[in-house]
């Protein structure tokens, strides 16, 4: 039997974009967790863990998303956590926290699975693989002696997030149709999924029409930025799982992790693999998509400095390009730093959604085919302008109560064109102040 047909119908819910949790943190986060560390110091566990679990729930449309589940014992506090395939599930006393998410039937696994397992636990720094005779299972166990939210908080995530990867590993790479415990899944529904499988052909028609315009030397690295904003786009606004997201996380870090290799072989390679994609049928296509719950983000917190520093050195880039006669990369490089920087730094809430807003307007097809807002009309090449505004001020107006000195920047925005827009909108961005009060 195949895991999709344990999959449930999908209920109405808003869309989901790229790898980060997809709902908003608690308003009193920081408050909670400052509760549940002077709790741990009074070696009130239980209570300690009440507020550390309720600090990591979050929130769609001011409702409980239901990532965490407490069931409180005489004695103890049993949790549920959601991450993506993973299903943590666990409990606290006074002296131990125990997690385990159960894997694979022990029967099922094939050599070099097993094998693999055993290999994965000397890459861990908190949990383990272990079996029960039954099923294979990734483990967690602490003492509760000297624990704070830090020392909790790390080794949950590394659980979360490993389980949910090796259960997407086993299924692409291992041939496990019948992976445990993911009831808790849901389908996209047929609608969602022939969009993207739409766009997906879209985008790639368009990426082959790019690349025949581009001079036929020492047109690299305009190349190299077609190529990996698709990747990166791919990511962002289709979400793909399973095997589909781990080969395009392969092509990304064999990309920028092989310095050695030359930036014109790099480009075959991902030409290649944008290649296979083409070649998808839907049926194959749509096995690498689901809706799940997630509670840790999977990228690591970064200073909104690192992101300004990373929009400067792209616009020096940008202008260079463009003092060179090359306007078609343009649009292409402006694409490029917004979904460069969802895929690859942690950011505060509010940037994420400043810099999704930009991702709305620029892809404001696929969005409204999506049932999404657009806010550009690319029949009339005009601007949603007064949407736009809006939208800004909702989104500082949200976060201002933490970032006091956090300004609307609507009003300041060029609406000439496209370009012009994109120019003024990073140029907005580079400025913002994110200092806490």
């Amino acid at each position: 039997m195949h895991w999709f047909n344990f999959f449930r119908p999908k209920p109405h819910c808003l869309k989901s974009f790229g790898r980060s949790i997809n709902a908003d943190i608690a308003k009193d986060e920081e408050e909670l967790f400052t509760k549940a560390y002077e709790a741990f110091e009074k070696k009130e566990i239980i209570d300690a863990y009440k507020f550390f679990f309720n600090s990591l729930m979050n929130y769609k449309n001011g409702l409980p998303n239901k990532n965490i589940i407490l069931t409180q014992g005489k004695e103890s506090l049993k949790f549920i956590i959601y991450q993506g395939t993973a299903r943590i599930n666990g409990f606290t006393t006074n002296k131990r926290l125990y997690a385990e998410v159960t894997m694979v039937k022990a029967k099922n696994a094939n050599v070099a699975l097993k094998r693999y397992v055993l290999e994965r636990n000397y890459q861990f720094t908190y949990v383990n693989y272990c079996s029960d005779g039954n099923y294979i299972k990734l483990k967690l166990n602490l003492d509760n002696i000297t624990m704070t939210p830090q020392k909790a908080f790390y080794p949950l995530r590394e659980l979360a997030l490993n389980a949910d990867y090796d259960k997407e590993h086993m299924l692409s790479e291992f041939e496990q149709n019948e992976l445990e415990d993911i009831d808790h899944i849901q389908k996209l529904d047929d609608a969602e999924l022939h969009v993207k499988y739409k766009y997906l052909h879209i985008w790639i028609n368009e990426l082959h029409r790019k690349i025949q315009t581009l001079p036929a030397e020492d047109s690299i690295g305009m190349q190299s930025f077609l190529y990996l904003n698709f990747l990166f786009k791919i990511d962002y606004l289709l979400v793909p799982k399973c095997k589909m997201y781990q080969n395009m996380t392969k092509k990304l870090q064999d990309y920028f992790g092989e310095d050695e290799i030359l930036p014109e072989v790099k480009n075959a390679e991902l030409a290649k693999y944008i290649l296979s994609l083409e070649k998808l049928s839907f049926e194959e296509f749509s096995k690498n998509f689901y809706l799940a719950k997630y509670t840790f983000s999977q990228i690591e917190k970064s200073s909104y400095d690192e992101f300004v520093n990373f929009v400067e050195d792209s616009l020096v880039k940008l202008r260079w390009y463009k003092n060179n006669r090359h306007p078609q990369i343009i649009p292409t490089i402006y694409s490029y730093i917004a979904l460069y920087a969802l895929y690859n730094y942690g950011l505060n809430p509010a940037a994420r959604k400043l810099l999704h807003l930009y991702t709305a307007v620029i892809y404001s097809d696929f969005f409204t085919d999506l049932g999404c807002s657009g806010y550009y009309d690319t029949q009339k090449n005009k601007f949603l302008k007064n949407e736009i505004i809006t939208q800004i001020e909702d989104i500082v107006s949200l976060y201002k109560h933490r970032y006091k000195l956090l300004e609307a920047f609507g009003d300041d925005l060029d609406f000439s064109s496209l370009n012009d827009f994109s120019n003024s909108y990073f140029s907005a961005l580079k400025n913002l102040n994110f200092h806490e009060a």
